[in-house]
């Protein structure tokens, strides 16, 4: 089982993903991939080498094989450590990007959570740091062509309100 927890940087999907995690560790076998685990740095971050990991992921997880990729370090700008994705159970895509057309039909539940971006941008520089400002700019602007072209948003079953 797969779900997706998408909406625009910093609207609280890791949050999300960890609460959903918390709740039903008991139930199901949960694993969580963080689309900036994925990300290949600030260039093209949403581009084909995402969509071409989500759709490797999805497709081993519906056939029931392990996956194995390399978490991009941030601080040296390179592949870093190796994970594994083990088959079966849910799998939590979260991240901008997860919700991408390409892996829709191995999806489960799609959720969407709505913030005014300009209120993320605030919350991802409270986070990580105002050295990032200027990537962060251009990752905006990356991610709202992102979703438009992928029709993310009106894609999802089930949208939530990202302010507390």
């Amino acid at each position: 089982m797969i779900l997706t927890i998408d909406g625009v940087a910093g609207a609280g999907k890791t949050t999300l993903g960890s609460f959903i995690s918390a709740e039903f560790q008991d139930r199901f076998r949960i694993q969580i991939i963080h689309m900036d685990d994925l990300y290949e740095g600030w260039d093209d971050p949403l581009g084909a080498s995402l969509t071409n990991k989500l759709n490797l992921i999805a497709n081993a997880h519906r056939e029931g094989r392990s996956f194995q990729g390399q978490r991009y370090n941030w601080q040296s700008a390179a592949p870093g450590e190796s994970f594994v994705i083990d088959p079966g159970g849910l799998l939590i895509l979260e991240g901008v990007g997860s919700g991408q057309r390409v892996i829709r039909e191995f999806v489960e539940t799609k959720i969407w959570i709505e913030l005014e971006p300009t209120v993320g941008l605030h919350r991802v520089l409270d986070r990580d740091g105002s050295q990032i400002q200027t990537q962060m700019m251009g990752f905006l602007e990356q991610q709202n062509k992102h979703f438009e072209e992928e029709g993310t948003r009106e894609a999802a079953d089930f949208h939530f309100n990202g302010l507390r």
